[in-house]
């Protein structure tokens, strides 16, 4: 990972950010930059869809044996329509995936939902509809001010399961206690 650049880690919400779409939100960058920021919220699942019926939306044959499911997140408030797969770099597709790091990949093209769906594609997946932007100097304005700390990508709060869980897991592994955490901001 580039020094200048925050991609490829987790960003985490402080308590009082004031955004409710972001309250103990994980987000994962998956570009950052001078022109700006994008990651994906990693731990709020959609409540009001599956992707047996995103599938389905997308005229997308799910085969009877071996079929694959995935959760569905909320990944951003931004172009809430347009889905992305955050995965392991097992996977590529030609010309529509995006390698972060080593380890994760973003891919935004129907390919990897096709073969999810059928039980192959990449060992680990996460599906998100929209994404978190950030403008040029906007996301290194909000870490000055205290509304998000920054950390290292873990495979088990990228990938795992335990959605309510992985907000205080991303803080313990960079050694923050969540119950020592202030909603409100100050300076030394």
């Amino acid at each position: 990972m580039d020094a200048a650049t925050l991609s490829g880690r987790l960003l985490i919400a402080m308590p009082g950010m004031g955004d409710p779409r972001f309250e103990r939100a994980v987000v994962y960058l998956c570009a950052h930059g001078p022109e700006g920021a994008m990651g994906l919220i990693v731990n709020k699942p959609a409540t009001d869809l599956r992707f047996a019926d995103l599938l389905e939306q997308l005229g997308i044959k799910r085969p009877e044996k071996g079929a694959r499911d995935i959760r569905v997140h909320f990944g951003g408030p931004v172009e809430g329509g347009r889905g992305f797969v955050l995965h392991s770099s097992d996977f590529a597709s030609e010309g529509g995936t995006m390698r972060v790091d080593d380890e994760v990949s973003m891919t935004a093209t129907l390919d990897i939902l096709e073969r999810i769906a059928e039980g192959a594609g990449p060992r680990s997946s996460m599906l998100a509809l929209g994404y978190a932007g950030w403008g040029p100097g906007q996301l290194e304005g909000e870490i000055g001010q205290n509304a998000w700390l920054t950390g290292v990508m873990r495979p088990e709060i990228l990938w795992g399961r335990a959605n309510e869980h992985k907000w205080g897991a991303a803080l313990k592994a960079i050694g923050v206690d969540p119950l020592g955490l202030s909603p409100t901001a100050g300076r030394a």
